[in-house]
């Protein structure tokens, strides 16, 4: 496979590519509209879809994985993974990491098929049923954000080598989602992709700085230092949270995923969502203050001592 058509599978797989490419059938279906598709051990191609393939993953992808190998997150992304930019945008995130040999294969994957079935990529769900909506790449957390569910439509991703078509089994739409869990993974990775997509829509006016790369990077990828970064650093102090947010934030991973979701929204894009407690506002606005003073005093040092290397005569005033 091509790195172009590694580049359409990417995008086609999430339904968020805004390209044409020759594998999407031009059809728009609905929930109700019918398929023909299964995928077995049976048919010849199978397990042909994981090689050459990019994976991207959510983080409940990666939350998932690491549970089923029973594994810290961080050493499931120094095994498995590898770095990568999101869809044109320089948030920073992960795909898997294929076998080195000549397969080029998911590590995962078998010819007796994967060996993490029932925790899959999300990506991997979605074949070959793609989705997109008319409001895609609008602000997160404005206009836009809550579609319904007549605003989207889904389409088939076909291609050559795949011979899933070519079986008898007939589902709807709605039925092979339901089937392949994309319902529950798309209500887990909802807000993760409108903060991805927020991004995107600014297009490259604007880039994130270091420090919050880092941030989005640790949030998505790695919720156990997410944890200690909440619990173990001034966060607390500094941003209201209640009590029962905070038990959660302690015992229930998929609440600390949610929360970290909200979290970037308000600090990468100043959603509504999280409150700063007063006095840290009033350190915060004295700060800069102070940092502005200084400033100020070193401008006029500066002009004083340009005026004196001058020979010129200085204001009494300053």
């Amino acid at each position: 496979m091509s790195e172009k058509d590694m580049s359409v599978k990417e995008k086609t797989l999430f339904g968020k590519g805004t390209a044409n490419p020759s594998n999407i059938m031009p059809q728009k279906l609905t929930l109700d509209s019918k398929i023909k598709f299964r995928c077995h051990p049976g048919v010849k191609c199978f397990t042909a879809c994981c090689r050459g393939i990019k994976i991207v993953l959510t983080p409940y992808d990666i939350l998932m994985l690491k549970k089923r190998l029973n594994i810290p997150a961080h050493e499931f992304l120094q095994e498995y993974t590898t770095p990568v930019y999101l869809e044109k945008t320089d948030m920073p995130g992960v795909a898997l990491k294929l076998r080195e040999d000549d397969d080029n294969k998911c590590p995962f994957v078998t010819p007796e098929g994967c060996t993490v079935y029932t925790d899959r990529p999300s990506a991997c769900r979605y074949y070959p049923v793609g989705m997109a909506d008319f409001h895609e790449g609008q602000g997160a957390m404005g206009e836009g954000a809550d579609q319904k569910d007549e605003e989207k439509f889904f389409f088939i991703v076909k291609e050559d080598h795949c011979k899933g078509f070519e079986e008898d089994k007939e589902w709807t739409v709605a039925e092979w989602r339901a089937d392949q869990g994309v319902d529950v993974r798309d209500e887990m990775n909802k807000e993760w992709l409108r903060l991805v997509m927020r991004r995107k829509s600014f297009g490259h006016q604007a880039s994130l700085s270091e420090q919050a790369k880092r941030m989005f990077f640790m949030s998505s990828t790695d919720l156990d230092h997410f944890r200690r970064f909440i619990l173990e650093s001034t966060f607390l102090d500094t941003y209201i949270i209640d009590d029962e947010t905070v038990e959660k934030i302690k015992n229930d991973d998929v609440e600390l995923m949610l929360f970290s979701f909200k979290y970037l929204a308000n600090a990468l894009f100043g959603a509504e969502g999280l409150s700063i407690r007063e006095d840290k506002i009033q350190e915060k606005v004295k700060e800069i203050q102070e940092r502005q003073d200084d400033s100020v005093t070193q401008s006029i040092q500066d002009y004083k001592d340009i005026k004196a290397a001058r020979g010129e005569e200085i204001d009494p005033d300053l």
